[in-house]
């Protein structure tokens, strides 16, 4: 099944935007709302990580499939239904030009389809999904599989900017294209920068830090020197959160007024914590958020606290 036979689900991102969501009439703060975070469905690496091959292995992924689908199926029971389900990143393991991959496409795409058609989909890009060191050919792959690598969306007064953070890990192979997403980036954060928005979010897959913005260099965040420019242009702006996934556990932090939040993976965890997806509430003041098992928000939906903060005007 491709993108496009999916359904309406996957109302892919083109021309740097998400038609799921008509700017003019999203651009209006209307009341609270709430979104589901999700990150790392990575079919195929639960079996590579066990048998300790996370390069070439994963030739199996049943395991992804079933969780995916619980989390789909959680999702979908909600009520009121979420504004948007987003998935930062790592979708499939099967690298670019490696075995596996268009068979694991094919298969999230068809457990993807199954959201409800009412909860708009949005897909950020990961290191699996482009390569560690993405190139023109990969970026393009992306787009034609998935929609945009990077572009912005409103809903409810909110601007929501989708980053490919691959551009900050490694662009060596492709520095016309981070260029051009610097570029963007700066036009799109002059609109946060005047206040024309309730809250300006951002959402990518490596995170910024995993719990001080003066940690170490990791794998699993940016380089310091890179993140710390990033943060501070997205503080002057206005940004107030951003949401990342990749590290297959729960962390995070704050910086100045920036919220960091990293969230664990639908897949395969490397840490203590569960299969899980993260429930945002949104409301004029604030972004509150809270991380649920698959079985937690399949069974109970989602705390009367949270819910309570919706009815707030």
């Amino acid at each position: 099944m491709s993108a496009a036979e999916a359904g309406g689900v996957f109302r892919r991102a083109r021309g740097r935007t998400l038609d799921a969501f008509p700017s003019e009439k999203e651009r209006e703060w209307k009341g609270p709302f709430y979104f589901i975070q999700g990150a790392d469905p990575q079919f195929g690496l639960m079996k590579a990580w066990s048998t300790g091959n996370c390069d070439s292995g994963g030739d199996e992924w049943g395991q992804e499939i079933r969780l995916t689908e619980q989390a789909v199926q959680a999702v979908n029971k909600l009520k009121p239904r979420p504004r948007f389900f987003v998935l930062c990143g790592d979708l499939i393991h099967a690298m670019p030009g490696t075995p596996w991959r268009k068979e694991q496409t094919a298969d999230l795409q068809r457990v993807l389809a199954r959201l409800d058609s009412d909860i708009p989909l949005v897909l950020v890009s990961g290191n699996h999904d482009l390569g560690n060191a993405p190139t023109p050919e990969t970026v393009a792959e992306f787009q034609r599989t998935w929609g945009d690598d990077y572009f912005s969306f409103w809903v409810g007064g909110v601007l929501c900017l989708v980053l490919n953070s691959q551009f900050w890990y490694d662009a060596s192979r492709c520095p016309a294209l981070k260029q051009a997403q610097d570029q963007w980036l700066d036009q799109q954060l002059s609109v946060a920068g005047r206040r024309e928005c309730q809250h300006a979010i951002v959402f990518q897959h490596i995170p910024l830090f995993l719990q001080s913005i003066d940690e170490d260099d990791d794998y699993f965040n940016l380089t310091k020197s890179v993140r710390r420019e990033v943060a501070d242009k997205l503080i002057r702006a206005g940004v107030t959160a951003v949401f990342s996934g990749h590290y297959h556990r729960n962390a995070g932090g704050t910086y100045q007024n920036l919220d960091m939040v990293v969230s664990s993976a639908i897949g395969c965890q490397l840490g203590q914590d569960t299969h899980g997806l993260r429930v945002v509430v949104v409301t004029a003041e604030k972004i509150v958020h809270r991380y649920y098992s698959l079985d937690e928000l399949s069974e109970k939906g989602i705390e009367d606290d949270l819910m309570g903060l919706m009815k707030e005007k």
